[in-house]
This record gives structure tokens, sequence and C-alpha cells, in this order.
């Protein structure tokens, strides 16, 4: 899992490091909510772990924001010390996923994101993906543009995928490689390889481009703002 922990005790950020990396997980910590919010909705993270008390914005903003304003379905453990009833109906009310209060066992926060992945990837196999008029669905796995059928190499669909489900945010090169190779990415730049191949399909027989490369970043996969609604340059 790639997870994002926004949490302002050091300690305890440092626990979540040294348990999850071990057991070969990455992370990344925002120490305040205004700094969570903004690697939450620019990065893809398959779980966040997000606690209530928060300098600049508290847990439950960042979490309604992050639900409301970036559309986000990515799965949310909140963290709190509190534990009354009005308490929990607000962290859900939020947005939350599930409810953890503190102090708890690593494991048992480790067992609770395992199920909230596994609940996700059931959503998802449900799901279709939708950009404009490009649409990926993940139970079919058929990926179609204006209505064409796309025909697509197992790892093209798995980072149209990847930029689909992050889109309109960018994916960085190394999250595009992880997404396909894990750990361990082949010498070579292949993955410039792959997204040309992708263009191609995408991108090459349409008049509105979606994938955008972000120099010294990765890419993204929207409309651009100079285009209409239709499609078409104002």
């Amino acid at each position: 899992m790639r997870l994002l922990v926004i949490e302002d005790n050091r300690n305890l950020v440092a626990n979540l490091f040294d348990y999850f990396e071990a057991r070969g997980h990455t992370l990344d910590a925002a120490p305040d909510g205004v700094t969570g919010l903004h690697l939450a909705s620019t990065q893809v993270y398959d779980a966040i772990v997000l606690d209530w008390m928060l300098p600049r914005l508290e847990g439950p903003e960042v979490l309604r924001r992050l639900r409301e304003e970036h559309d986000s379905s990515v799965p949310v453990i909140m963290l709190t010390a509190r534990d009354e009833l009005p308490d929990k109906i607000a962290g859900f009310r939020a947005g939350a996923d599930d409810y953890l209060t503190k102090p708890f066992d690593l494991p048992e926060l480790e067992v609770r994101l395992e199920a909230l992945m596994a609940r996700m990837h059931g959503r998802q196999r449900r799901k279709v993906l939708e950009v404009h008029d490009l649409k990926l669905d993940l139970a079919t796995l058929e990926a179609t543009r204006a209505g064409q059928v796309l025909h697509l190499y197992p790892a093209c669909r798995k980072l149209l995928e990847t930029l689909m489900q992050a889109s309109p945010a960018a994916v960085t090169r190394q999250q595009l490689e992880h997404a396909l190779w894990g750990d361990h990415p082949p010498d070579g730049d292949m993955l410039r390889s792959h997204i040309y191949e992708l263009r191609r399909s995408v991108d090459g027989p349409f008049p509105v481009k979606l994938i955008q490369t972000l120099p010294r970043t990765g890419y993204r996969l929207a409309v651009t703002h100079s285009e209409g609604r239709d499609g078409k340059a104002p």
C-alpha cells in the first residue's frame, strides 16, 4: 500500500513509518491539515490515515474538502482520542470509512487498512472510470473513447487505469513505474515507450488530447482548461 499519514504527533508518525515500511508499504506524512489536503488531492494513495486534531485545518474539514471539492473516494481511517458516539458520527458524516480511537495497536490499524482496501477493490471492479469521452470498465477492462473500442496492451491499460483513477491530479513517473513493475522497474526508459503507445490509442485519432506531460513531474489525464465543455477550443 501507498499510505498518507496526516498526523502532527511526531512519535506516532515515526512508529507508523517503522511498522509499515518494515512490511513493504510506502508512506508519506503531513504534519498539518493544509499540507495533508494538498498531498491527498494531488498525489495517488491507496489509503489515508487522518488525525482529528490538526494544526491549520482539522481532520473532519480536511476530509470534507477532499470528498466534496476534490471528489476523492480514497479510503480514510480517522484517528482520534474522541470516543463519544457523537464524535464518531461526525467523523463518518465527514466522509471517513473507518474510525480508530487512540491509543491503538498498530496491527489493528494494519488489519483495518487491509479490510478497507479489499472493499475498495471490490467497488472498483464494478466501477466505470470516465474522463471526458474516455471510459474504462474495471470489470470487463474494456476501454472506449467516443464509443470506439480502444485496443490496449496490458501495460497500457494499467497506465490508463492509474491515470484515470487520479484524474485530474498529476501522477509522478515513480508512481506509474510502481504501478507497472512494483519496486523493480526495468533499466532504460520503458515508461516513455508505454506512454507513447497509450497516447497513440487514446489521443491519436481524436481532436481533444487528454494525456498531458508535466515536465519534471510526470503525467496527467484531463481536458485542458483551454477547451470548452464540448471538448472544443472556445
